[in-house]
C-alpha cells in the first residue's frame, strides 16, 4: 500500500531561507527524511497568503525526496484561531477528498499549524473523516547532527489497546450498574434493555421515550439517566420532572412554558416555566399521553427550535434541554384516536424503550427485595432481615402467578416497608409474611386472571366462562372492558380496531365488533351492564378478533 501524509504547512516552523535552513529542523521537510518511513505522496494544505513559502518547501522536498509526490492545497482561512472556521474548512477538505483506504495508508500530521488547527485535525481523524492514523514529528537533540528528528504514529482505534479497552468495558459495566441502582438483576431481557439504554444515554442528546406500566420504574430510570449524563459532563443543567396528568388548561401552559404577569386571572407575577428551568439539563415529562393537544403543539416547536412563547408575552424564551418522556399509554392508539399529535409522536419515538412490569421479571424479585431492605435501613435507620423460612415463603408467593403486582415496584416497596416496620426485633418472621400476603391478596382483588373471570361472569354463566380457553378469556375480558369505557358500539369498534382499520378500504368497526361478540352469544347491551347476560347457552367456539 502507498503511504500518504496529509498535513498543514507550518508558517513559522517550516520557514527558512538560504543554506542555513538545512541546519534547522523543519517539520514538513523532516517527514520525508524519517527512517523506516517511505512517503509516496504528501497532501500539503496551506493558507493562501503563504503561497511563496509553500513553493519553497515543495522545492526542498523535491531535493531530499524526489520520489515523493507533493500535492498543494490552498485554503482561505481568515483566522486560524477561529475553531468554527478552521473546522469547517478542514471538514470540507475531508469530504471532498477521494480516499481509497484499500490501496493507501493515510497519516495525518498534527505537528504544524495553530493549536486550533491541530485539534481540528485530531477530531476529524478520530471521527474517521480522515480514515487514517496520526503522525507526530519532533526535533532532534541539540547535539545530533542529523536534523531530521524523529516521529511517532498514533492509532486512535482504542479497541487495539487491551488495557484501555478493559478500562472502557469496566466503565460501561459501572454505568449499567448505576442505571440499575446497583441491583444485580437476573432477567436477561431487562439487562439487555438497560445496556442499550446506557449506550443511548451516554451518546445521544435526542428524546427518549420510556414506556411501561405504572410503577415499573420510569421516573427513577429517567433520573438515573440524568445523573449518569451529568457525571460524564454531558450536561450541566437541572433535572426537571412533571407529571402531565396533573396539568390542565391555563395551568398546564403556565407550568410548562411560563407566563407574564396578568396573562390570565390569578397571574399575579411572572413565571419562568419548567422548560426554562430545564435549560441545559433534562426535562422529564411523565405520562406525556395526558398532555393536551395545545400544549403538545408548543412543546413540539420548543423541541425543534429551542424557543417558545410564554403566555401573555411578545418575547420568545429560549431553552435547550434533553427530553425524556414516560407513558403507560399506547401512544400509537392515542395518535389513531386523535388524542396525541402524530408529528410530536414521530419526534419523541426515535429511542423508545419498554420497561417490563414486575410480573414479567420474577427472577428479579429477590435482588430487588434486598435493595428495598437496604433502602429501608438507610431511610429509617433500622437494619431488618428475614429468617430463612419467611424469605422462602414470601418469594414463593411473590413469584407465583397469584401475585398480581398491579403497582409493580411500588407494591413491592410498600410490602417490604410494612414487613420491616412490623418485624419483631428487626427479624421478619413467617407470621409477618403471612399477614402481608393476606393484605396483598385483598388489595389485588379484582386484578389479574381472577378479575378477567369475574368480569366475564358478569355477562355470561360461570360454566360458559370455564369452557373458554385462557387465550379467549383474556381477549374477551379486554373487549368487554373497552366496551364499558365507550359510549357507543362504533366508538368501541374504532378503539379496538384502530390499527387494522387503516389498511381497509371500507371500514365498519361496529359490525366487526358486533360479529365478534356474537361468537360468544353476546351483544352490545349485554356487555354494558354488570347484570348483562348473553342469551344463548352451550359450549363456546374458539374465536379471535380479526
Amino acid at each position: 500500500m502507498k503511504t500518504v501524509i496529509i498535513g498543514l504547512l507550518g508558517s513559522v516552523l517550516d520557514e527558512g531561507k538560504g543554506e542555513k535552513r538545512w541546519h534547522r529542523w523543519r517539520p514538513t521537510v523532516s517527514l520525508v527524511r524519517q527512517e523506516n518511513l517511505t512517503v509516496d505522496r504528501l497532501e500539503l494544505i496551506h493558507h493562501t497568503r503563504f503561497e511563496t513559502l509553500a513553493y519553497r518547501v515543495i522545492r526542498d522536498l523535491g531535493k531530499v525526496a524526489p520520489d515523493t509526490q507533493v500535492v498543494r492545497h490552498a485554503v482561505d482561512v481568515a483566522d486560524p484561531w477561529d475553531f468554527e472556521e478552521v473546522y469547517a474548512t478542514l471538514h470540507d477538505f475531508a469530504r471532498g477528498y477521494s480516499f481509497d483506504p484499500d490501496k493507501e495508508d493515510y497519516l495525518v500530521h498534527i505537528t504544524t499549524g495553530t493549536h486550533v488547527e491541530q485539534i481540528c485535525l485530531f477530531l476529524l481523524t478520530e471521527s474517521r473523516h480522515f480514515p487514517g492514523r496520526l503522525i507526530q514529528t519532533a526535533p532532534p537533540a541539540r547535539d545530533d547532527p542529523d536534523r531530521s528528528g524523529h516521529h511517532a504514529i498514533i492509532d486512535l482505534d482504542l479497541s487495539k489497546y487491551d488495557r484501555i479497552a478493559m478500562r472502557f468495558r469496566k466503565e460501561a459495566r459501572d454505568d449499567i450498574s448505576f442505571l440499575k441502582s446497583g441491583i444485580e438483576t437476573r432477567n436477561r431481557a431487562f439487562n439487555s434493555l438497560i445496556e442499550r439504554i446506557e449506550q443511548v444515554a451516554v451518546n445521544s442528546i435526542h428524546p427518549l421515550l420510556l414506556m411501561g406500566p405504572t410503577g415499573a420504574g420510569k421516573s427513577q430510570l429517567a433520573r438515573r439517566i440524568y445523573e449518569l449524563k451529568k457525571a460524564k459532563r454531558k450536561l450541566a443543567g437541572a433535572f426537571v420532572e412533571v407529571n402531565c396528568a396533573t396539568l390542565r388548561g391555563d395551568a398546564a401552559m403556565s407550568a410548562l412554558f411560563g407566563h407574564e404577569k396578568g396573562a390570565f386571572t390569578g397571574a399575579l407575577r411572572k413565571r419562568e416555566g419548567l422548560l426554562r428551568a430545564a435549560d441545559g439539563g433534562v426535562l422529564f415529562l411523565d405520562e406525556i399521553g395526558e398532555l393536551g393537544l395545545d400544549e403538545q403543539a408548543v412543546l413540539l416547536r420548543a423541541m425543534e427550535e429551542k424557543r417558545f412563547l410564554p403566555m401573555g408575552s411578545d418575547v420568545e424564551s429560549m431553552s435547550d434541554f434533553q427530553l425524556i418522556c414516560g407513558t403507560n399509554h399506547d401512544l400509537h392508539d392515542d395518535v389513531a384516536q386523535g388524542r396525541f399529535r402524530e408529528d410530536l409522536f414521530t419526534r419523541i419515538n426515535l429511542w423508545t424503550f419498554r420497561l417490563p412490569g414486575l410480573r414479567e421479571r420474577p427472577e428479579d424479585i429477590a435482588p430487588n427485595l434486598r435493595y428495598e431492605l437496604d433502602r429501608f435501613a438507610e431511610r429509617d435507620g433500622t437494619l431488618v432481615t428475614f429468617n430463612r423460612q419467611a424469605m422462602r415463603r414470601f418469594l414463593d408467593f411473590a413469584t407465583s402467578p397469584e401475585a398480581a403486582w398491579t403497582a409493580n415496584f411500588r407494591d413491592l416497596n410498600a410490602a417490604i416497608t410494612r414487613m420491616a416496620t412490623l418485624a419483631p426485633g428487626g427479624r421478619v418472621t413467617p407470621a409477618v409474611v403471612d399477614e402481608e400476603i393476606r393484605r396483598l391478596r385483598n388489595s389485588w382483588r379484582g386484578a389479574g386472571p381472577d378479575a378477567d373471570r369475574a368480569l366475564l361472569e358478569s355477562v355470561m354463566d360461570a360454566e360458559r366462562v370455564s369452557a373458554l380457553d385462557l387465550f379467549d378469556r383474556v381477549q374477551l375480558a379486554e373487549v368487554v372492558r373497552v366496551c364499558r369505557r365507550c359510549r357507543t358500539l362504533s366508538d368501541a369498534g374504532r378503539t379496538l380496531f384502530a390499527i387494522s382499520r387503516q389498511s381497509k378500504k371500507q371500514v365498519n368497526d361496529a359490525d366487526r365488533l358486533r360479529k365478534y361478540l356474537a361468537r360468544f352469544d353476546l351483544d352490545w347491551q349485554g356487555v354494558q351492564g354488570d347484570e348483562g347476560r348473553g342469551t344463548a347457552s352451550g359450549q363456546m367456539p374458539v374465536a379471535g378478533i380479526r
